[in-house]
């Protein structure tokens, strides 16, 4: 094991690059199923209503550690089929993450008066024309803040992994431990801050973008 500076940074590369890939994969599938769950839990139909809200609360009761090792180790021991490790990481983490932004998207849309969907329907538009070209733009810019945060949660979050050995940023430091070397595991933070620093910069900047929505 290279214990000199380029040779630690180039491993804890390789391990943040997992921690990015879980990052993306998560937001990429969590964000529209969020969607599609926050619809569920506003449904006119009662039995889909309550079954989507007593999900959520369940998930979002649990900690998602529990989720991740119930994900991996359940179906091994129940049904003999043994889920990769990176896989059953994303699938406990999209499904967390789903709840999470279903949340945050149900409280942006029913922050929107009804005044506008009323305004859009004496134009003569259908409910969703109303809804994606009215009311979208208005949620997104209402939940910026809240998803911009959750979103910086879920970067740290996936340090979590490794409770199921995937190798990620903060598992490869543990090795260097292992040697009795410890300042890798500080230089972690600075994969994190840097990341980090970039997305608060990012969400800044769709913040600004957004202003001309006045709420």
């Amino acid at each position: 094991m290279d214990l000199s500076f380029l040779g630690v940074t180039s491993s804890l590369w390789g391990g943040f690059q997992t921690t990015l890939l879980l990052f993306a994969l998560t937001l990429m599938f969590s964000l529209p199923l969020g969607l599609a769950v926050a619809f569920g839990s506003m449904s006119r139909f009662a039995p889909l209503r309550y079954l989507t809200k007593t999900f959520i609360w369940i998930i979002r009761g649990t900690p998602l550690m529990l989720q991740v090792l119930i994900i991996f180790y359940v179906p091994g021991l129940m049904w003999r089929m043994q889920l990769p490790r990176f896989d059953a990481a994303l699938i406990a983490f999209v499904i967390n993450y789903t709840c999470y932004f279903s949340e945050i998207f149900r409280g942006g849309i029913e922050s929107i008066s009804r005044s506008q969907y009323e305004a859009g329907q004496v134009l003569g538009m259908h409910k969703s024309q109303i809804f994606f070209r009215v009311v979208l733009l208005q949620v997104i810019k209402r939940i910026t803040a809240p998803m911009s945060n959750e979103v910086i949660t879920l970067v740290k979050d996936t340090a979590l992994a490794r409770i199921i050995m995937v190798v990620e940023v903060i598992r490869v430091a543990e090795d260097f431990m292992a040697n009795m070397v410890i300042w890798p595991l500080f230089y972690t933070g600075v994969f994190f801050l840097a990341f980090i620093g970039l997305l608060t910069l990012m969400f800044a900047y769709i913040e600004k973008r957004l202003d001309y929505f006045r709420a």
